[in-house]
């Protein structure tokens, strides 16, 4: 049985968060082969100082390149339209192989929001990790993972890691007000924006 992760999202731009997130997810659920995919359209929200498709995936190429287990797969900008989660499960699901469905803490707490959440949790093992620091979810996330359980039937495992509070819409402020993000991305995403003249 093949163990395969998914990691979903806008990726604009990838961040030393999402590496950080990558790799804990590939230690932590024993994962053979990491799926990151950039999402198309996020139907979950719009997208601000949108930018193209080709360059969020050329970004992500440039900073997942270098892990080994991990593709960068086009899948759902190949599709076109909204990028539904269960869509992409349905692609890549056969009955050698084992899926993980990474989810942030926001995403975790609406996973019965989405489309066909029945289908997505027969599909998949959810797995969230948290990218914050808010003590007042605790509770709420317990009882949500109680909910998930008891409604289809699987436990929504949990990646253990120190939060890093990083988000993309933080990133491309500071490139809109100048200031240096060489502590925040890889060297050559940074370069890449540069190059591209991205987020000004």
């Amino acid at each position: 049985m093949t163990r395969i992760g998914i990691y979903g999202g806008t990726f604009s731009p990838p961040h030393n968060g999402h590496l950080m997130a990558a790799k804990a997810f590939m230690e932590q659920m024993w994962l053979d082969l990491l799926y990151v995919i950039p999402a198309a359209l996020p139907p979950h929200k719009e997208m601000e100082a949108p930018i193209s498709a080709e360059h969020r995936l050329a970004m992500c190429r440039t900073a997942f390149g270098g892990l080994e287990g991990v593709y960068v797969s086009d899948m759902e900008i190949r599709r076109g339209g909204k990028s539904y989660t269960v869509d992409t499960l349905r692609e890549l699901s056969g009955e050698d192989r084992r899926l993980f469905l990474l989810c942030g803490t926001d995403m975790m707490l609406t996973l019965d929001e989405w489309r066909a959440p029945e289908e997505i949790f027969k599909l998949s093992y959810p797995v969230y990790i948290r990218r914050e620091n808010d003590r007042f979810l605790d509770d709420m996330i317990v009882k949500k993972i109680a909910t998930y359980r008891e409604k289809y039937g699987k436990v929504v495992r949990w990646i253990v890691t120190e939060p890093l509070e990083l988000s993309s819409h933080q990133v491309r402020k500071m490139l809109t007000d100048g200031e240096d993000i060489s502590h925040l991305v890889p060297p050559a995403v940074k370069k890449y924006i540069a190059d591209n003249h991205l987020y000004v």
